[in-house]
């Protein structure tokens, strides 16, 4: 099935998949630091941005991927200011990894939201 969803997820409220897998590419939804049974979390923003990221993590895991595999992040911030930030746990999570990206700054309409990532990886052979 090329649609993934996470067992220690509740399932999404809008229609959506966390994952969908077609054709060798993984593609990861938007993902935020939500617990698992989908509250989101609060915290400073370091926190934010790991538990984003692990979320992220574990979609592409459940694809079959791991960061090495992934071509494309797009990330959404509420606030320009956090682009520095973001950026150095970003770089320090990554390692040299570098694929392409792009950034934009966003209103989620939720007030404890400062970031969303998504994700494209290539699974399968070689990129």
């Amino acid at each position: 099935m090329p649609a993934i969803n996470l067992p220690d997820q509740p399932a999404p409220t809008a229609p959506l998949s966390p994952g969908y897998s077609a054709g060798g590419v993984l593609y990861v939804s938007g993902q935020v630091a939500n617990a698992p049974d989908g509250a989101i979390l609060v915290g400073d923003f370091e926190a934010e941005v790991e538990g984003t990221l692990d979320n992220v993590e574990k979609v592409l895991a459940a694809g079959g991927a791991t960061w090495d595999d992934v071509v494309k992040v797009g990330v959404y911030l509420s606030n320009s200011l956090l682009f520095a930030p973001f950026n150095e746990i970003y770089a320090r999570r990554l390692g040299d990894h570098r694929p392409a990206r792009t950034a934009l700054i966003v209103d989620f309409g939720h007030p404890n939201v400062r970031v969303e990532v998504d994700a494209v990886a290539h699974v399968g052979s070689a990129a």
